[in-house]
C-alpha cells in the first residue's frame, strides 16, 4: 500500500485510479463547492478547499502527490532565482511548496497539451526547472491520447511523472504504458433515451445543422468512432466541439450521464449528486481514468524496481 494526496482533485478521478492500484487517500483538495459534492458522495469525505491557504505543515506525509493543476504564466526570472520568484503567485507553486516540504518520492502530474506551449514554452521551461533543478526530482513528461488507453474518445492530456532522485537515483528510467491493441468504440456504450437529454428541433435548425459541413459529430449505434473530446463547456451544445447522438423524441439528444461515465472511463456506479450542467462540467475537468490507472501502475512498478537496487 501506497499513500498519497489529491491536488486539484476534482471529483476524484485520480483518486479512483490511484485506489484501483492499492493506495491510501491522506488528504484531498478542491475549491469548487460542485465538485466538493460530488467528491464527499463517492468518497464520504468533503476535500479541503483553496490549497492556496493550506500551510503545506499540515498536510500528512505521503509517498505520492497527484496534480491536475491549472497553468498560468510563470515569470521568466533567471534561474538563479529560487522557485518561490519563478513560480510566485501560481497554482504551480503550492505544488512545488508541498513537494519542498515533504520530499515526496513519486509525482503525477496532468494539464492540457498547450502547457507545453503556453507562455511561448516558457510555462513548461519553468515547471520542468524547478522540478529537475530545484527539487531534485528526474522527471518524464509525454503527451498521451486517452483513445490509445480503454476510452471511447479522443483526449490528448499531457503527464508529467517524477521521482525523487535522493530515494531512487539519478539513473531511474521509466516506461509509459504501450497502448491498448483492442480499442473502444462509443457505440458499445450507447443508450436509449426518449427524454430528458433531447435538443429541440429549432435548435437544430437555427444552429446545430445551420450549415451542411459535417459538423457536429452525430453518433449512433452504428458509430464504431470516438468521440470528440469532452469539454467542461458540453452543456452550452456548442457544434464546432459537441458530440451527440441520434436518438430521442426530437430526434438528436445529449450524452447521458453513462455515456459521459463510459467517455470517461469512470465506474457505472459512480454517484452524481449534482445538475447536469454541473455534471458536464466535472466530467468535462476530470481525467480518463483508465490511462492514469496505467500509469500509476507503471510508476510504482518503477519505483519498486529502482529502490531495491539504489
Amino acid at each position: 500500500m501506497f499513500t498519497f494526496i489529491d491536488l486539484f482533485a476534482g471529483i476524484g478521478g485520480i483518486r479512483i485510479a490511484c485506489e484501483k492500484n492499492g493506495g491510501k487517500c491522506v488528504f484531498s483538495s478542491e475549491w469548487d463547492q460542485h465538485a466538493q459534492k460530488t467528491y464527499k458522495e463517492n468518497f464520504g469525505e468533503t476535500p479541503h478547499g483553496d490549497i492556496t491557504k493550506i500551510d503545506e505543515k499540515e498536510i500528512p506525509s505521503h509517498d505520492f502527490l497527484n496534480a491536475g493543476f491549472p497553468c498560468q504564466p510563470f515569470s521568466t526570472i533567471g534561474k538563479r532565482e529560487g522557485f518561490e520568484h519563478k513560480t510566485q503567485g501560481t497554482l504551480f507553486f503550492d505544488v512545488v511548496r508541498i513537494l519542498k516540504h515533504h520530499k515526496t518520492k513519486m509525482i503525477l502530474l496532468e494539464n492540457v497539451p498547450g502547457l507545453i506551449t503556453h507562455d511561448g514554452g516558457n510555462t513548461f521551461t519553468v515547471i520542468k526547472d524547478v522540478l529537475e533543478n530545484d527539487l531534485g526530482y528526474k522527471i518524464f513528461p509525454k503527451v498521451i491520447n486517452a483513445s490509445d488507453h480503454g476510452v471511447p474518445q479522443e483526449r490528448k492530456r499531457i503527464y508529467i511523472v517524477g521521482f525523487l532522485k535522493d530515494k531512487y537515483g539519478d539513473n531511474i528510467e521509466f516506461n509509459w504504458p504501450s497502448a491498448d491493441k483492442k480499442h473502444k468504440y462509443i457505440n458499445q456504450f450507447l443508450e436509449k433515451h426518449q427524454s430528458g437529454y433531447n435538443i429541440s428541433k429549432h435548435l437544430q435548425k437555427s444552429y446545430l445543422f445551420k450549415q451542411d459541413d459535417g459538423r457536429p459529430q452525430i453518433i449512433d449505434k452504428n458509430s464504431e468512432v470516438k468521440v470528440k473530446t469532452l469539454v467542461s463547456t458540453y452543456h452550452k451544445i456548442q457544434r464546432l466541439t459537441g458530440t451527440f447522438v441520434r436518438d430521442g423524441e426530437t430526434g438528436i439528444r445529449l450524452l447521458s450521464e453513462n455515456e459521459c461515465k463510459a467517455i470517461m472511463g469512470f465506474p457505472k456506479d459512480f454517484k452524481i449528486p449534482v445538475s447536469r450542467t454541473q455534471m458536464y462540467r466535472q466530467f468535462g475537468n476530470s481525467v480518463a481514468v483508465p490511462v492514469v490507472e496505467k500509469i500509476i501502475h507503471q510508476i510504482l512498478k518503477t519505483a519498486a524496481q529502482y529502490k531495491k537496487s539504489h
